[in-house]
């Protein structure tokens, strides 16, 4: 399903807007600085707009907590849809991402190592 005009919008204007948490795993992602692998950010994957993938290795990044909804059935549907297309997700609260950025990359770093060796 190929993104529309509208949700194309919607990702830009995500990506011009970030939240603290956001920016600065972004700034730790950029540019192939984490295992090499080329990350997107705010990118339309079927009906939603995930705040990480690396599209080589099928892994989503997100960051749960205050712009997305609440709902944990969201939450899972969400996943689900993104595991019927092949895609790895891993979720960080926003708050780890600001205090355990470190954490945050070696646990992303993990799955694109292992990515590698199945």
């Amino acid at each position: 399903m190929k993104p529309t005009s509208l949700k194309i919008f919607r990702a830009r204007n995500l990506r011009k807007n970030p939240t603290d948490a956001e920016r600065l795993l972004w700034s730790h992602l950029r540019d192939r600085q984490l295992g090499g692998d080329r990350f997107r950010r705010q990118h339309p994957i079927g009906k939603y707009i995930i705040d990480f993938v690396c599209l080589k290795r099928a892994l989503v990044v997100e960051l749960d907590g205050g712009q997305h909804s609440d709902s944990r059935q969201y939450d899972a549907d969400r996943t689900a849809h993104l595991d019927r297309r092949g895609f790895k997700v891993i979720r960080f609260w926003k708050n780890q991402a600001l205090t355990e950025v470190d954490g945050v990359k070696v646990q992303i770093l993990k799955y694109l190592v292992k990515s590698d060796h199945d």
